[in-house]
């Protein structure tokens, strides 16, 4: 079958990968449409550390093929929008309803895949870049069937993780302020998601003019194309209740803080560096501000999945406009250099 394998160096459209059948609690899915997503670019540049060769992709959605013992909620047949928590569902962190903190589902990668012989590791417990992936069955949730699988791929990362932090990280409220730093994939959804929690000023901030018209589209109802605390103050004089790092440069997390009002979160969502360092005036943050870490959303996949479905179905989620451009598995190369250029909010291999 076809897949995206990254070496350490390189990577390459292959049509020889193996994968396994699937065993107890698992589920194998071949995947219709998978988002290429900056975490996966993050691996190809050496931004997020990954263990090599490795099938790279984690923001899919498919057709269910063959379940293994004990899987009762999917059945082969069905649509799945795939998450990449792999979580146990039996730690403290899960009985608590936290799955993105299950110390099991993170940092120890399976390796289902094979080519040429060699064992393979999974990306993100996904590995959406593939014809057919493995994945455990809470990983896989079932969608309504009208819902397009190139538009249901995103949900797995950048809707979960974007409109996640805005309602459950941050919960904004109804009549909060909110600004948005960057409106890539990511920047999109928190847009939408503040627009769906009732925020009523919602700040875009991108050095790109061209996104504007697609960030007012998604909920933004201010646009700038600096990240200027002045020019922000200008339409927020005290600051915002919320501000949304989603770029990953500290110097913007630094903005972030400052474009905060009392008792106002700064949440980062972008990703720098490992080992990236960033400052803020610690005098700033005792009128109760805070700096809020968010990993996916703080999602419980199974639960949000589901609604931003319904959300989408209903008309007040947008899914299918987040798909700038699709392109076949073999055109990889070039969804990279789109996505890279910032051409595309968002690619969609498809398969």
């Amino acid at each position: 079958m076809r897949g995206v394998v990254f070496d350490g160096g390189r990577t390459e459209v292959v049509d020889d990968l193996e994968i396994r059948d699937p065993g107890p609690g698992e589920v194998l899915v071949a995947v219709a449409a998978a988002g290429l997503c900056h975490s996966d670019l993050s691996v190809i540049d050496g931004t997020i550390p990954f263990p090599s060769p490795v099938v790279l992709g984690h923001e899919g959605a498919g057709v269910v093929e063959a379940v293994g013992a004990g899987v009762g909620h999917v059945a082969p047949g069905d649509h799945v929008a795939l998450s990449t928590l792999a979580n146990c569902g039996a730690c403290a962190q899960c009985d608590r309803g936290r799955p993105t903190m299950c110390r099991k589902a993170i940092g120890m990668p399976g390796r289902p895949f094979s080519w040429r012989g060699k064992p393979l590791y999974q990306f993100a417990s996904n590995s959406a870049f593939a014809e057919h992936t493995l994945v455990k069955a809470v990983q896989a949730v079932k969608i309504p069937t009208d819902l397009p699988l190139p538009s249901a791929a995103l949900i797995g990362c950048g809707v979960l993780t974007g409109v996640g932090a805005v309602l459950n990280r941050a919960k904004v409220d109804h009549g909060d302020t909110v600004v948005v730093i960057g409106t890539g994939g990511i920047g999109l959804n928190v847009i939408q998601g503040a627009r769906v929690a009732g925020a009523l000023t919602i700040v875009a901030i991108d050095t790109n003019p061209a996104k504007e018209a697609v960030a007012r589209r998604f909920g933004a109802t201010h646009f700038l194309t600096s990240a200027s605390v002045q020019a922000v103050r200008e339409i927020l004089p005290h600051g915002a209740d919320h501000a949304f790092e989603c770029v990953g440069r500290t110097e913007l997390i630094r903005t972030a803080i400052d474009l905060l009002d009392r008792h106002g979160q700064a949440v980062l969502l972008g990703v720098p560096a490992a080992t990236a360092e960033a400052s803020f005036l610690v005098s700033s943050m005792y009128l109760d501000k805070s700096i809020l870490g968010c990993r996916y959303g703080s999602s419980r996949p199974q639960r949000d999945i589901a609604l931003y479905a319904r959300l989408y179905r209903e008309g007040r989620l947008l899914l299918d406009e987040l798909v700038s451009e699709t392109y076949p598995v073999e055109d990889f190369a070039k969804a990279v250099e789109d996505a890279h250029h910032s051409r595309v909010a968002r690619g969609v291999l498809l398969f």
